[in-house]
């Protein structure tokens, strides 16, 4: 095939897998499946249009774009989360996560070497590469549903953490088949290693980069993407060079990134959700070519055994044992049981054991296969009535509301972001004043139905706007708690000193700034006193007009002047008169405006 050739094949199955979304989506089937079928169809046994396997070069490279589309899809995952939203549920996610993965692993192996007579090693093998659930299925399966948050991020955690877990089971057993003398002494030590090094490289490369993007400028917001899937592949790589998981290491660099007010982080975010969909799609077409319909007439009986095992049996007595210390009722653990998709990563590992030739390791692929359609048909489309019937879902859906960035003036030292109200949102109702919104942010229009609004302070504000909020970045880290504000409450504004000082009984205090202060630019507490509201930011140089509890008012910069509002005017004054630099006489005027109203 030319060139054009092979970006037109692209192109068409891109587009194919999308429209197989919009069916999936009418009629109640997870999409990914279809993408599934769709390799399936052109393959070797079906339409022929793509020739693709069994050789095992063929399942090498179906293996490489597994690990690079699994590599990108755990980076989405942690970048999505963000530790302040996976904090709350750590422990069940790690519970799920590990000792879940492992008890899963041994339940259907001992049951697949009693149904396949296999040995035990072997169907523990077997057992491991069906024991983890598949983030992509997860993260599908949530963007739709009204999961309760506590439950949603208990799975987003787990199935962001267990891939690791599964793929050092699967490494594990296979030495353990090849290597009479590997025992689970071994084992134990290849997870200790593996997850130390992937933790602490992962951990290390998010650090290095949240530094590195909130002190660097970039020229333009299309590049923090690029530098954001430098760390994830810095991450992967780096770890799995030093023998530690790379899956890991991209998971808590994604976390890391999720977590910090980086800039562009809307830009950056859509960025890798739509890489990762682009992963899933190649993922699932490549492995459905390996999928060969004419072999599953021996292995579809057995198949389809194991993976009612791992569904009813297996997956819910994990579930159960892993939070057996965690305050979940009876419904929850159910609702989490039956929320233990497969997807592409048991496929992904299925190929493992075939390429290092294990014995029946063809004819495990080919039962992965079924765990996976099964798992997929029977607990994706009853998952969201079942979680309903449980009371494990509230009117909210199951991840938030995304923050979409309609462009940005970074070169300015601004963003523009963009919040929409939902029905349940705390300011539903209230007036645009009563929004708390910081002093440098600023509350450019609302756009209701397909009006645009100028705000006022009296606008009220209705479920369905969508608020477009300008914010400085140096403001930036007060977005979060705001907006958290805006969907959760209190909105309550701390009102002003009511009694006015005056400058003959108000001692004035001019000294020099030093680094004990904290920043000038936006002091939290002058001189021990809390800084009630931030009224002007200095633009030439880090400085501010800040309103004090106790009622006076200060000048922060390269010097600090504190005192009542009349004192600080006489100040400015002589200030202006000294200054020859246009922007510093600009900044003194702002300041007399200001303390004259």
């Amino acid at each position: 095939m030319t060139d054009g050739e092979l970006i037109l094949v692209a192109g068409a199955l891109l587009s194919a897998a999308i429209a197989a979304s919009l069916v999936a989506a009418r009629v109640r089937l997870p999409g990914l499946l279809l993408f599934l079928a769709i390799g399936m169809l052109i393959g070797s046994d079906g339409t022929g249009w793509i020739d693709f396997g069994p050789e095992r070069s063929d399942y090498e490279l179906a293996r490489n774009i597994g690990v690079v589309a699994l590599g990108l899809i755990v980076f989405e995952g942690g970048l999505t989360a963000g530790f302040e939203e996976i904090r709350p549920v750590l422990r069940p996610a790690v519970g799920l996560a590990m000792v879940g993965t492992c008890l899963t692993a041994g339940i259907v192996g001992l049951a697949a070497a009693w149904l396949f007579d296999l040995g035990t090693v072997e169907g523990l093998l077997l057992g491991s590469i069906v024991a983890s659930t598949d983030g992509a299925a997860i993260f599908a399966l949530l963007r739709g549903s009204t999961l309760r948050r506590p439950l949603a991020r208990t799975l987003e955690g787990e199935a962001g953490l267990n891939d690791p877990v599964a793929v050092l089971l699967v490494i594990g057993f296979i030495e353990w088949i090849e290597q009479p003398d590997y025992g689970p002494a071994d084992m134990l030590l290849l997870f200790v290693s593996q997850l130390g090094i992937g933790a602490v490289v992962g951990g290390l490369v998010g650090w290095l980069t949240v530094n590195a993007m909130t002190r660097a400028r970039l020229d333009t917001a299309g590049l923090y993407p690029v530098a954001t899937l430098a760390a994830a592949a810095l991450a992967f790589g780096s770890a799995d060079t030093l023998e530690g998981s790379g899956f890991l290491a991209a998971y808590l660099a994604g976390l890391a990134l999720g977590s910090a007010s980086i800039p562009a982080k809307r830009t950056v975010t859509v960025f890798h959700q739509g890489l990762a969909w682009v992963a899933q799609i190649v993922l699932f077409l490549t492995l459905g070519l390996l999928v060969f319909p004419s072999q599953l007439d021996d292995v579809w009986l057995e198949g389809t055994a194991l993976a009612l095992v791992l569904v009813l049996l297996a997956r819910p007595l994990a579930t159960v044992a892993a939070t057996a210390l965690d305050p979940f009722s009876a419904g929850d653990r159910i609702t989490l049981g039956w929320a233990g998709l497969r997807g592409a990563v048991p496929v992904v590992l299925a190929i493992f054991p075939v390429i290092d030739g294990v014995p029946d390791s063809f004819e495990f692929f080919n039962i992965v296969f079924f765990a996976v359609v099964i798992s997929t048909i029977l607990q994706g489309t009853t998952f969201e009535p079942l979680a309903r019937a449980l009371g494990a879902t509230t009117n909210e859906p199951a991840l938030p509301r995304p923050l979409a960035e309609t462009g940005t003036i970074r070169r300015l030292g601004a963003e523009i972001v963009e919040y929409p109200v939902g029905p349940d949102d705390a300011i539903v109702g209230r007036l645009v004043r009563e929004l708390g919104l910081p002093r440098d942010a600023l509350l450019s229009v609302i756009v209701r139905g397909s009006e645009a609004i100028l705000p006022r302070g009296s606008t009220r504000i209705e479920a369905g706007d969508r608020l477009h909020v300008v914010v400085r970045q140096e403001v930036a880290q007060q977005v979060p708690e705001m907006l958290h504000r805006w969907r959760a409450g209190p909105l309550a504004v701390q009102p002003r000193p009511t009694e006015a000082l005056r400058a003959s009984s108000t001692v004035f205090t001019a000294r020099a700034w030093t680094d004990e202060d904290g920043d000038p630019g936006f002091p939290r507490s002058v001189l021990g006193v809390e800084v009630l509201e931030h009224l002007r930011t200095r633009r030439d140089q880090r400085g501010a007009l800040v309103l004090l509890a106790d009622g006076r008012y200060a000048l922060t910069g390269a010097l600090l002047a504190v005192g009542a509002a009349s004192q600080l005017q006489r100040y400015a004054r002589r200030r202006l008169n000294d200054e020859n630099d246009d922007a510093a006489r600009a900044w003194w005027q702002e300041v007399i405006g200001a303390l004259a109203r």
